[in-house]
């Protein structure tokens, strides 16, 4: 064969383009948004105009449904995830993508030893990306703050915990109280503060607005609040009966209560 012959063609000789590496060094950056920004520059310079615009709407569209996903996760959920798992999990498919939509183009342009823009070029965009995303999380961020379904719930919580707390010191100096006054206690502050502490709770899953990560919180502090109230009836069966016969049952109920403290917590 002659040297014309083994020559690769070359139909990118007068264009830059980003080359995969780039491409990823700056998805790891800058997400989503800087790749389908790069992929579609790509696509730009090899007069596939409308399919660049396609890849920029579509790194738009993930980034806004990837970290919209990511908030709307429970916070114990976010803490296990090891903080570099998810941009390399992205910036893997996103190689991916890359190499199916312009490997061949990328490969050839390289053999021909035509020019790439450099690394340095598409981390700087990788770095606006973030700096844009950044904007819009910050944004998101002050404009859920200033919901007024927080100021509302946080009211009502500070109303559930005064109970809590009240109602657990119960258990102070247990054994020197007599039976009258177990029963008092139980009656005129104890049972009647989970009973509330359960009215509570409903009312803050009728506010207007409240995140789905408060809502999940709500189920959890519920069912907390029907076991502590459970407890607290069946102590005061024990006291007016003067038995210890329930002792096997109240263990299993502080059981449940400190499983759904841990997910609490």
């Amino acid at each position: 064969m002659t040297e014309t012959e083994n020559q690769i063609e070359n139909t990118t000789e007068n264009i830059k383009l980003y080359s995969s590496k780039a491409i990823s060094g700056a998805t790891f950056l800058g997400g989503p948004l800087a790749a389908g920004y790069l992929i579609s520059e790509n696509f730009k310079a090899l007069n596939k105009p409308d399919d660049g615009r396609k890849s920029l709407i579509i790194g738009i569209v993930t980034t806004i449904i990837l970290f919209g996903g990511i908030f709307m996760l429970p916070e114990q959920i976010i803490d296990k995830i090891p903080r570099q798992l998810i941009p390399l999990i992205y910036t893997g498919v996103i190689w991916g993508i890359v190499e199916w939509k312009q490997g061949d183009i990328l490969k050839a342009h390289k053999e021909n030893n035509n020019t790439f823009f450099s690394g340095w070029r598409a981390a700087g965009i990788g770095l606006i990306s973030l700096l844009i995303i950044g904007i819009g999380i910050f944004g998101y961020a002050y404009i859920e703050s200033s919901n007024p379904a927080y100021e509302i719930y946080d009211s009502k919580i500070a109303e559930f915990s005064k109970n809590e707390n009240e109602s657990l010191t119960f258990y102070d100096n247990i054994g020197f109280k007599s039976n009258s006054t177990l029963l008092s206690e139980l009656d005129n502050k104890v049972i009647p503060k989970w009973e509330r502490n359960i009215k509570i709770i409903n009312e803050l899953d009728n506010i207007d607005g409240l995140p789905s990560d408060l809502s999940d919180q709500n189920k959890t502090l519920l069912k907390y609040s029907e076991l502590r109230l459970e407890a607290f009836l069946l102590i005061k069966k024990a006291v007016s009966e003067d038995t210890d016969k329930y002792d096997s049952q109240l263990n299993m109920l502080n059981i449940k209560i400190e499983n759904e403290l841990k997910k609490l917590n």
